[in-house]
């Protein structure tokens, strides 16, 4: 099992240099270092400490934020390390420590918690949606129906006739 670490800082004005030394003392064997803006998704080091994870490995960051901006963006990169069957741990957010199964559990409640958001978030435009092809079936049936009354044929052959 080997222990990584992973630094970032948003500017290059700003220094990795008190989260590199955190991540050794905490046993990191190595450290990613990057200086980008979390709210990339294209994050070099960060893609390449993932590519480095074995089964058994982890990774460790100083804070949360350091590794991802939204709970979203998290929760993947939790499953692209889960993937790898391998761990995490934050040294600041000692709940979130992966190696262990009551935070796997919680991670998998933040996860259905996420993909519930995401679907109270579509719901209203799926529900518009539903709402202008009824209209449209409605239109459409009661356009078949006159049509079938006055030449003598069903208004389901109709329905069929102008879906194909």
């Amino acid at each position: 099992m080997t222990v990584y670490g992973y630094a970032r800082v948003s500017t290059n004005g700003q220094d990795l240099s008190s989260q590199e030394a955190e991540l050794l003392a905490a046993g990191c064997s190595k450290v990613f270092k990057e200086k980008v803006s979390g709210a990339k998704t294209d994050r070099a080091e960060l893609a390449k400490v993932i590519r480095t994870l074995q089964p058994g490995d982890v990774l460790v960051v100083t804070r949360l934020d350091r590794l991802a901006r939204s709970t979203r963006d998290l929760l993947n990169v939790l499953a692209t390390i889960a993937e790898r069957e391998a761990g995490f741990r934050s040294l600041k957010d000692t709940w979130a420590d992966t190696t262990t199964p009551h935070v796997r559990l919680m991670l998998t409640v933040l996860g259905g918690l996420a993909e519930f958001e995401r679907e109270l978030i579509r719901a209203p435009y799926r529900r518009r949606q539903e709402a202008r092809e009824g209209q449209w079936r409605e239109i459409r049936t009661t356009e078949c129906a006159d049509s079938a009354a006055t030449a003598g044929s069903s208004p389901t052959a109709c329905q069929w006739q102008s879906a194909s």
